[in-house]
């Protein structure tokens, strides 16, 4: 048997508010690459391998997205409220949809919908788990037809990203197999490294304790797409003016 509580305990010191925060910062450094940065700023040339800004920072980003699905399963874990926790996940979606849409094209109008989606149908996976835990074969259809819906929702990580929430929930007991659930991300290299800062987790909430911070760290992400979006508005529009 593996031992599983590999990591010492006077090392977890990463409390949830922690896991956060470097999700957060993940999350702006891939954002910002993606929309503001020029892709052909070279930071590294060695022979055939180029390194270039926009690439360093996009891969930094990985890390964004399991940090943010481990934090879900603990929220769904520990909520004494989970009709509340998937609502507030479902208003964050289609509030964050309209500074999404612009960040892209400009409209109000884009075929992949924000991540929270995601985020919120891995949410329901988990409430079936849960709900039919007593009755696997109606468990296994649950689960079967809310994949199948994911595709045409066509949110952000698409089915992996739904597949993946649920695969980390399954192991979420085995802490040294759950890091093969990035497997199934784009880039899973730089993915399986955001388990370094979840394997030092200690369970603790952390700073983010009050409502207005709790919300305030959920309006951070439409927030900053639509902070993106306007400068990227006044670069395209400065840049049309020389």
């Amino acid at each position: 048997m593996i031992q599983q509580d590999f990591i010492p305990k006077q090392w977890r010191i990463f409390s949830g508010s922690a896991l956060k925060l470097i999700a957060v910062i993940s999350m702006l450094i891939d954002h910002v690459g993606a929309f503001l940065i020029d892709q052909r700023i070279v930071l590294l040339h060695i022979g055939e391998y180029t390194l270039t800004l926009y690439r360093l920072m996009r891969d930094l980003g990985r890390f964004a997205f399991p940090i943010f699905c481990f934090l879900l399963i603990e929220g769904f874990l520990h909520t004494h409220h989970r009709t509340r926790y998937g609502g507030n996940l479902l208003l964050l979606a289609l509030i964050s949809e309209i500074p999404y849409n612009l960040v892209h094209t400009g409209t109000l109008f884009y075929p992949v919908q924000n991540v929270f989606f995601t985020l919120f149908w891995g949410y329901l996976g988990l409430c079936a788990i849960d709900f039919f835990r007593e009755k696997p074969p109606f468990m296994l259809l649950s689960l079967i037809g809310m994949a199948i819906v994911s595709i045409p929702l066509n949110a952000d990580y698409d089915i992996y990203g739904f597949a993946f929430i649920l695969l980390l929930y399954a192991l979420r007991e085995q802490k040294i197999l759950r890091i093969f659930s990035a497997l199934l991300l784009h880039n899973f290299r730089f993915a399986m490294i955001a388990f370094l800062p979840i394997s030092l987790y200690n369970g603790k909430r952390g700073f983010i304790r009050e409502p207005v911070l709790k919300y305030l760290f959920y309006l951070i992400y439409p927030l900053h797409i639509l902070i993106i979006y306007l400068i990227r508005l006044h670069l395209v529009g400065f840049a049309g003016n020389r």
